[in-house]
């Protein structure tokens, strides 16, 4: 059960194109935010489809995939850990951010 501690499993669309950036050291790394659509009924009866924003980065061999082949908007499904991390804007302001950390990437579709 330990491999259940800090794990995420989500199905969903590239919101934009993948962000690569590569480091001093040639190290690269790719961001891109992943979104999931979940659909309910509201106590008046009418569908509703909420929509929820996930941020991912890959890290090393991971990056050339998703530099070849992921697009805007094609269906993906993506294993990884919760990060929580936190820097500071320009101005002195604290920011938290959350992201998932890739670990297995499985390219399902095409885009619509």
């Amino acid at each position: 059960m330990t491999i259940l501690r800090n794990s995420v499993q989500l199905i969903g669309r590239l919101g934009k194109e993948p962000e690569i950036k590569t480091f001093d050291s040639g190290t690269k790394k790719a961001s891109f935010s992943l979104a999931t659509n979940e659909n309910y009924y509201n106590n008046k009866g009418e569908k509703v489809e909420e929509t929820q924003w996930h941020q991912v980065v890959a890290w090393g061999k991971k990056v050339e995939i998703i530099e070849s082949y992921l697009k805007k908007g094609i269906e993906v499904a993506v294993q990884g850990k919760l990060a929580n991390r936190s820097y500071e804007t320009p101005t002195g302001e604290k920011r938290y951010v959350s992201e998932i950390s890739l670990n297995e990437l499985l390219m399902l579709g095409k885009k619509d």
